[in-house]
């Protein structure tokens, strides 16, 4: 299989050809993507609780899985598209939250 980020990056390219949109407003329209993603994961969840009245229990924790993942995978999208090292910004994000977060000592 592909580097995970050799498909992001692909799959940012694709998009890029495909919009009508230039520079920044191609990030905007992933940001709303991003959002239209968190709602379907909000959803899902919703439905593998059975919490909407109209629609009963209309999902399983395996579809809020597949919905969590086309978030992360729309926010790496997003990353691409911005441009400069999407790898080595993340790496480096989740860097600084692990110093933060994980150090030794906390609870």
């Amino acid at each position: 299989m592909d580097d995970t980020w050799d498909i992001i990056n692909s799959l940012a390219a694709k998009l890029d050809s495909r919009s009508k949109q230039q520079g920044e407003q191609r990030w905007l329209i992933q940001i709303v993507k991003l959002q239209e993603e968190v709602g379907e994961v909000a959803e899902a969840a919703i439905g593998a609780l059975g919490e909407n009245p109209r629609k009963g229990y209309s999902h399983s924790w395996d579809d809020v899985r597949a919905e969590a993942c086309d978030v992360i995978t729309t926010g790496m999208v997003l990353l691409a598209r911005m441009g400069g090292d999407p790898r080595r910004t993340f790496e480096e994000h989740l860097g600084r939250l692990a110093a933060r977060d994980l150090r030794p000592g906390q609870g």
